[in-house]
């Protein structure tokens, strides 16, 4: 793909969109093609850390045993001792934790006690511990690596239609680092696909409150 493309995508967006009251975010939105998403093997689902963040801070909570309580609380935004899952099991309230976290963490060994208590919450909003991400972590780890990865990943994941849209960035951020958001995310879409370009039957590019302009 022509990242000039992507430019020009970009340069009509900004052009077009009325200024808001809040900084708007830039949408990737791809169009597939020629896919059984019945098939496992056929489904999109891939994470891509890209070299700039988003331009949004993503935050990310931790479930922990006591051996990484100290560490997840010193880095993550929130960490949830084991002992005290009981307390977010309530319906209302394992939805607000899904709702106010990007990612979380889980420490491995206690995985099973995880997903008896946010599976059925967490599963059908795909933020379960995935190990693709790196989010299934030893007893004893530093996370701030993890932590500064996690900033700048995004999935990118059609497993029940034909379409899949991340955010790559927002219009603070300059144009060039925006562009190399996108195409990092192409190129590792692409690769990723079994038909590589041509499962791709179209690709937008729109801002939150903005019209999706076709790339191609």
């Amino acid at each position: 793909m022509d990242k000039n493309k992507f430019k020009k995508a970009l340069e009509e967006i900004k052009k077009n969109s009325p200024k808001r009251k809040f900084i708007q975010s830039y949408d990737l939105i791809f169009g597939l093609q020629n896919l059984d998403l019945k098939k496992p093997e056929q489904q999109l689902d891939v994470y891509v850390t890209m070299q700039f963040p988003r331009g949004k801070k993503v935050k990310i909570c931790a479930f922990v045993g006591p051996e990484l309580l100290d560490e997840a609380t010193k880095v993550c935004d929130l960490a949830i001792l084991v002992d005290d899952f009981p307390k977010y099991e309530q319906k209302k309230l394992a939805k607000k934790l899904a709702g106010s976290f990007d990612f979380f963490i889980a420490q491995a060994n206690i995985m099973a006690k995880v997903a008896s208590s946010f599976g059925r919450i967490l599963g059908p909003r795909n933020k379960m511990q995935n190990p693709k991400a790196g989010c299934v972590v030893p007893p004893k780890v530093q996370l701030k690596p993890l932590y500064d990865k996690l900033q700048k990943t995004v999935r990118v994941s059609a497993r029940t239609a034909l379409m899949s849209q991340c955010a790559v960035g927002n219009e603070e951020m300059k144009d060039e680092e925006v562009l190399d958001n996108i195409m990092n995310i192409y190129n590792q879409v692409v690769h990723t696909l079994p038909g590589h370009e041509n499962n791709i039957r179209a690709i937008y590019l729109k801002m939150t409150m903005g019209k999706p302009v076709r790339v191609v």
